[in-house]
């Protein structure tokens, strides 16, 4: 039997812990991150990956600063574990942590390695129009998601999927691929394939300005920018000085477009919704919400909230008139 400790926080890792679960190895302990405020009244509240542990009655550790805890580091080693595992943790780990288990510490990371290394590969997947991504596990080393590669499992990516889609389908496969590799550890350390380090490409935290809408790219780029940053932090516009939340949309070919400035609304009806001027063609805004407002189609938010045709979106600053 393996003794496992398990480091992850956010939803994404809850199938790892079910995996580590079935698996019927031993889970000594799950570190997670703080508990933080969330909600209208800032209410402390535990990640995912700690509710979880307290259901299982597990040891649930929550250290702020891994790099800086000492007390944390011996606590762990006390626990001797065999394996660590992480999914999504938020925090980087001291060459002194890595060395504690013996079989090392391996990550589960959602995208196909070396491409997308970082802290947000769904989301930029989706915003580079990649057709398919995957999970890679591997053995985690001082980089940044550069260890030797355990496996790998590649999904094709939905033409409409969003990052919340996307995120859900690649936290199922997450446990599943753990699964097949917890066995191979329960036969020994299983070796591990080098990542090609020229092929690498890097994603850093998703940042809430990354959402405004530059209607002077082209439609299909746009649309990327909309799933990619869906559900959160989402993407938007503006209309007379106030913030628009485009949910969903699609593009759209149409035949008066030459003598429009980007950004321009082409049509604004319950019956067509929202329809956008871009580079190229023009994009169907499909789901809005405004400040305030709840998500609804575009047909619904037009019925209470006008638009007029021949506007611009853009700027809160802009005159629309």
């Amino acid at each position: 039997m393996i003794r496992i400790v398990f480091m992850g926080t956010p939803e994404f890792a809850l199938p790892c812990l079910e995996a580590i679960k079935k698996s019927g190895n031993s889970l000594v302990a799950i570190v997670t991150q703080p508990d933080k405020p969330r909600g209208r009244g800032n209410k402390m509240t535990p990640s995912p990956v700690k509710e979880w542990g307290i259901k299982e009655e597990i040891p649930v550790y929550q250290p702020t600063k891994i790099r800086t805890d000492k007390d944390f580091i011996d606590k762990i080693k006390q626990l001797e574990p065999d394996l660590v595992i992480t999914a999504a943790f938020g925090q980087i780990l001291p060459q002194e942590f890595l060395d504690i288990p013996t079989f090392g510490c391996i990550n589960v990371h959602a995208s196909l390695l070396p491409k997308y290394r970082g802290a947000s590969p769904i989301q930029h997947a989706l915003i580079n129009g990649e057709k398919e991504t995957g999970i890679t596990i591997f053995y985690m080393d001082a980089g940044m998601d550069t260890g030797d590669i355990i496996a790998a499992r590649e999904i094709n990516i939905k033409d409409d999927e969003n990052a919340g889609e996307l995120h859900d389908r690649l936290a199922i496969l997450g446990g599943e691929l753990l699964s097949e590799v917890i066995k191979q550890f329960e036969q020994g350390r299983p070796a591990g394939i080098p990542q090609d380090h020229e092929k690498a490409t890097y994603c850093g935290k998703i940042d809430k300005s990354m959402g405004e809408i530059d209607w002077d790219k082209e439609a299909g780029a746009i649309k990327n920018l909309i799933r990619g940053l869906t559900p959160w932090p989402g993407a938007y516009t503006y209309y007379n000085g106030k913030r628009l939340k485009v949910w969903k949309a699609a593009e759209r070919e149409y035949f008066t477009l030459n003598q429009c400035e980007p950004g321009t609304v082409i049509t604004a009806d319950e019956r067509e919704g929202l329809i956008v001027k871009c580079r190229d063609i023009a994009l169907q805004l499909l789901e809005l919400q405004g400040e305030g407002g709840r998500r609804m189609t575009a047909g619904e938010y037009l019925r209470g909230n006008p638009i007029l045709e021949g506007v611009r979106l853009g700027q809160p600053d802009r005159e629309d008139n």
